[in-house]
This record gives structure tokens, C-alpha cells and sequence, in this order.
């Protein structure tokens, strides 16, 4: 972005919040391709869009969020942003919530690592890491440009190494991605008295977590 476009946006923004120009210029520094201008429009005209359909109270309790991430989710949960969304995607709430679980997920059992991280747990190499990944032997969750997050439930840090039967587990898992696995993991399941299979795990049970997986996912399965 050249200087001149800078000086014209910020006299175009006078009055606006210190914060507000600063977010808006941070943006549009970081259009470097066709596809990111056209997503960066975008987004900035359904932005426009949510912040007129919510009112000031609503706007005040997204923006004391926890993260920026949550500000977006809290506002579009609104029932005003709602109404607003459901005119040009029914499916919005949806689409929501799967966002929320699958937040949630990431968060859980001591939220994710990086592929460095899992390198430093079990005193191997980065491309390693990722050949497992690659094998099926580790669950790792693709974020865009910063790799994978490694869900950390699934080491044994003092012992630098893996959960004990979980890449019997993830074989049985083999023709579910990666999402689908760590909900398997983390879900109470009937099968297993109420327990999610991540607990039993841990309590050495492989065999039975493995007859859980084999079936996950059929018809009246949990």
C-alpha cells in the first residue's frame, strides 16, 4: 500500500478511533495478492453490514471477548446479526455452531501444539513429526499458513512420548479426517459407559476404545 493511499485513508478516517485506523491499515498492508484483496473486501463490507444491524450493547459485549476470533462469533451470534446472515445463508446457524465445536475441540484437554513442540516431546525432527502426521500415527489439524495444531492430550510429556495405544486406535480411526477423530476422542460414548474414550484410554483400556473406534460413525453407533 503506498504512502499516499495511507495519508488519504487516515484523512478519510478523521474522528474515527486511534484503534479503528490502526486495525484498518494493518489490514490492507497485508494485500498481497488478488485473492487476498477480494476476501479482505469482502469480509470488510459484511463487517459494515454486521456492525449496522447490532446495537451498541450488543457491539460493547462482542468486543469484551476474549479473543478477536470470539468478537466475530459472539456478534454473529446475535439475534439480530442472525436475522441479517439467514438472508443470504439459511444454513448461518449451522455453520455457527460447527465453528463453536469446533473451537472447543482445539481448546480441550490442554488445547494444541505446534509441530515443533511435538519434535521437542519426542526427541525427533520436525519432517518427522509430519510423516507421522501423514501415516495416520498422530492427529494433527491443518490451521492455513501455520501448519498443524497437534491436539496435546495426545502425548505423554514426562515420558516423551505418544498416549500408550493410540496409534492402535487412529488405525481403527483410518477413514475418519482428523476433525471426526479428535470428536471420537473427546465425546462420552455409550459404548464405553458414558466415558469418552480419551479417559478410558488413559486408563490403559485399549482394547476396548478400539472396539469403540471400529464402529464409530455407523448407523446407532455412539
Amino acid at each position: 500500500m503506498t504512502a499516499t493511499a495511507i495519508h488519504q485513508l487516515t484523512t478519510a478516517a478523521h474522528g474515527a478511533a486511534p484503534s479503528v485506523v490502526a486495525a484498518v491499515l494493518r489490514l490492507l498492508q497485508q494485500v498481497d495478492s488478488p485473492a487476498e484483496g477480494a476476501f479482505v473486501a469482502r469480509a470488510l463490507n459484511a463487517l459494515a453490514r454486521l456492525t449496522e444491524a447490532l446495537d451498541d450493547t450488543t457491539l460493547g459485549d462482542a468486543a469484551g471477548a476474549r479473543s478477536d476470533y470470539e468478537v466475530l462469533l459472539d456478534a454473529l451470534d446475535a439475534p439480530a446479526a442472525l436475522a441479517v446472515l439467514r438472508e443470504d445463508d439459511p444454513l448461518v446457524g449451522a455453520r455457527l455452531r460447527g465453528l463453536r465445536a469446533r473451537a472447543r475441540l482445539l481448546a480441550a484437554e490442554g488445547g494444541t501444539l505446534s509441530s515443533t513442540e511435538v519434535a521437542d516431546i519426542l526427541g525427533i525432527t520436525r519432517q518427522a513429526v509430519d510423516k507421522r502426521r501423514k501415516a495416520g500415527r498422530l492427529i494433527g489439524l491443518a490451521t492455513g499458513r501455520r501448519g498443524y495444531a497437534y491436539p496435546a492430550w495426545q502425548f505423554v510429556p514426562e515420558r516423551g512420548a505418544l498416549l500408550p495405544g493410540l496409534e492402535e486406535v487412529l488405525h481403527a480411526l483410518r477413514e475418519h479426517d482428523p476433525w471426526m477423530q479428535v470428536a471420537f476422542f473427546l465425546t462420552p460414548d455409550v459404548r464405553l459407559q458414558g466415558e469418552t474414550p480419551l479417559a478410558v484410554l488413559r486408563r490403559g483400556d485399549v482394547a476396548a476404545v478400539r472396539r469403540a473406534a471400529e464402529v464409530y460413525g455407523e448407523q446407532g453407533a455412539a
